[in-house]
């Protein structure tokens, strides 16, 4: 099996710097602004083919509820959550509290910048091909990615690339902040994020279909929160199946956990030359006020 400590060392991006300008990308902009002219509510409720296989506003935010209500750990607050889909397409934003001002304002970006890195960075088995990738992909929480962008790390200066789109994320009244019209639907937000909270969507068949980003607590409550909006909305076929290996992660390659591939690891201890601390695996997070709850998190599906 290809080693991915060895593979996050020694990997370099292969892209070319030319812009490309593709019919589908075309066809987006026309559905974005049939979006703009047609009826808001409609039209964003369903978001047509580019989020038909991803849950809807009100799913989202009946499983944000519901997992907020779950979660006690950090500071017990009131959360965000966007998810997008496989291009980076915003498809729903949602909030658990009863207003868009019961959970920290400027979380709502963050909760975006989350979901589209997952997704960003997290791959499946179709990445596999002519002696490159793993066989069943390859998951990044959010929270795997701390340690990894510090000075030093395998990663540093990713949190430095694809900023947010700040038109996108600042669009609009923000009295349709975390409501079905949220003005950040139907576009790219862009964004990258590197403590706990965003999670990469798989549908049966161990397939990436987009990401979900949770914020509005400590880094490591929203990583767990996230978790478990990840789990209520049926979308964390990772274990093996059949055929099908397993996806593999952080939390299964270096930390033992393989029921649970991308969850948040704590194995980050002091560094005796001051700075940052020093990860075993490389993909440590720290800890947070009131860190629990990471460890019974329930496990990933088939």
């Amino acid at each position: 099996m290809l080693n991915a400590r060895k593979l996050f060392t020694t990997w370099k991006p292969r892209v070319s710097p030319r812009l490309y300008v593709s019919a589908g990308a075309v066809i987006l902009v026309a559905v974005a602004g049939a979006f703009a002219g047609g009826s808001t509510t409609q039209n964003i409720e369903d978001q047509g083919s580019a989020c038909a296989n991803l849950p809807n506003f009100s799913a989202l935010k009946n499983a944000l509820t519901a997992a907020t209500a779950t979660e006690t750990s950090g500071l017990n607050n009131q959360m965000w959550a966007t998810i997008v889909n496989r291009d980076g397409v915003v498809c729903a934003v949602a909030f658990s509290g009863v207003n868009r001002g019961a959970q920290w304002p400027g979380s709502r970006v963050i909760s975006a910048q989350k979901a589209n890195t997952a997704n960003a960075f997290s791959l499946d088995a179709s990445s596999n091909s002519n002696g490159s990738g793993q066989p069943g992909g390859l998951a990044l929480s959010t929270a795997n990615l701390y340690s990894a962008v510090q000075p030093g790390g395998s990663l540093y200066g990713l949190q430095h690339s694809n900023p947010v789109d700040t038109s996108v994320a600042y669009a609009g009244p923000s009295s349709s902040y975390g409501t079905v019209s949220d003005p950040m639907v139907g576009h790219k937000i862009g964004g990258v994020n590197v403590f706990g909270g965003g999670l990469a969507l798989y549908v049966k068949g161990h397939q990436v279909v987009g990401g979900v980003g949770v914020s509005g607590d400590t880094s490591c409550a929203d990583h767990n929160i996230g978790w478990r909006v990840r789990n209520l909305l049926g979308l964390d076929h990772m274990a093996a199946s059949g055929p099908l290996p397993a996806v593999p992660g952080p939390a299964s390659l270096f930390a033992g956990d393989p029921t649970h591939p991308d969850n948040i690891i704590f194995d980050i201890t002091a560094n005796p030359n001051g700075g940052t601390g020093n990860s075993t695996s490389g993909f440590g997070h720290p800890t947070c006020l009131n860190t629990s709850g990471s460890a019974t998190l329930p496990p990933v599906q088939p």
